[in-house]
């Protein structure tokens, strides 16, 4: 069943005003104009999930909390081991609209799939974004990363058609269709429009798979040529990885087939800082999931459970990344400035970050900076 936040809801409608110098560093200086019932609290699917997904997710609560941002969760417990997702937690994100999970764990080999893969089908959650960014003040391999990766969601080698031939030979398909192509090309060519960047990057292997990703790339250039502004490029997936490593900062907009999409934003995200700073979601024509960007990393080990030292930094930004999505701009502006401060600052950092911070050290240094 779901636990709902009636608490929270009730503190929200009866919060006093913020004093008017809050958050004076990181309000805007044109005034953002809402329309009338923008402020409405807005109800939205949570799901801790799995390893450290339940004291992330935690984090999130706690700051939401703090600078009374209007969002009540509605959570389920939901667990990789599962056989599918429950029927009451699709039909709270067909609700809702909007969903915060933490990682599901998928275990290895055969008889359980992918509830992370369930829920995007389901949902048709057809564009997956990690933003892999520098942050002041964590010394990273290299500045001036600042890369968008646009991972079609859907199809590809995650379409899950797989069978044995004959003893000792599988056979796994690669489904490519001209819609899902052509409409992860729009997404990432509007997202640059929307965003003023000024190049996108096709990554693809259509030196060898000549037909699927051959499509895939007729469908990038057809819709580039609708954005005459933005600059395209077309990179093969394995030179892509070595000029990432070594050239970070040459690419901008990245779209990807979905298996190189995986691969290729695990790399960024390392660069740019770790998996345990990168936010990121999954987004459709009707519904959107936020979560840890990159997939390394979203469960983490038995130790840092124990220990209570996961990183809530992705999910934090992922969370502002929510709060944008939900037409709640200032309440993003406050989060992630607060997150940026300490980061910056270097007291509290976990254990990834080259520090010994807990989750909840981390929190309450974030919560201290929201103004």
């Amino acid at each position: 069943m779901a636990r709902r936040s009636a608490p929270l809801l009730r503190r929200l409608l009866s919060a006093p005003p913020s004093s008017p110098l809050a958050g004076a560093v990181s309000r805007r200086t044109v005034t953002y104009m809402p329309r009338p019932g923008d402020g409405a609290p807005r109800t939205v699917t949570l799901i801790p999930g799995d390893g450290i997904g339940p004291l992330v997710t935690g984090a999130v609560q706690q700051v939401m909390e703090a600078m009374h941002a209007p969002v009540v969760f509605e959570t389920y417990e939901v667990h990789g081991d599962m056989p599918s997702v429950p029927a009451e937690v699709i039909d709270s994100i067909h609700r809702n609209k909007v969903c915060l999970k933490g990682g599901l764990a998928t275990p290895l080999g055969g008889g359980v799939s992918s509830l992370n893969l369930q829920l995007r089908k389901e949902l048709d959650l057809y564009a997956s974004l990690v933003n892999c960014f520098n942050l002041p003040g964590l010394p990273t391999r290299h500045d001036n990363v600042d890369i968008a990766v646009i991972r079609e969601n859907t199809e590809g080698e995650y379409s899950g058609l797989e069978h044995e031939v004959v003893p000792g030979v599988v056979e796994s398909l690669k489904v490519m269709t001209k819609f899902c192509s052509e409409r992860i090309a729009k997404y990432a060519f509007e997202y640059a429009y929307l965003n003023n960047r000024k190049k996108v990057s096709a990554v693809h292997k259509a030196n060898i798979m000549k037909l699927a990703d051959g499509l895939f790339l007729e469908s990038c250039r057809e819709v580039a040529t609708k954005y005459p502004g933005i600059e395209y490029s077309e990179i093969i997936v394995d030179n892509c990885c070595m000029q990432l490593v070594s050239k970070p900062e040459q690419f901008d907009v990245m779209v990807t087939p979905n298996l190189y999409g995986n691969l290729v934003s695990n790399v960024a995200a390392g660069i740019a800082g770790g998996t345990g700073v990168m936010p990121g979601g999954n987004v459709g024509q009707y519904h959107a999931v936020f979560e840890q960007g990159a997939s390394a990393g979203n469960v983490g080990n038995d130790k840092i459970v124990q220990q209570k030292k996961a990183n809530p930094v992705a999910l934090f930004l992922s969370s502002a990344m929510m709060l944008r999505h939900l037409q709640f701009p200032s309440f993003a502006d406050r989060l992630e400035s607060a997150v940026k401060r300490v980061i910056a600052e270097g007291k509290y950092r976990t254990k990834d970050l080259g520090g010994t911070s807990t989750t909840q050290e981390v929190t309450d240094a974030v919560i201290s900076k929201l103004g």
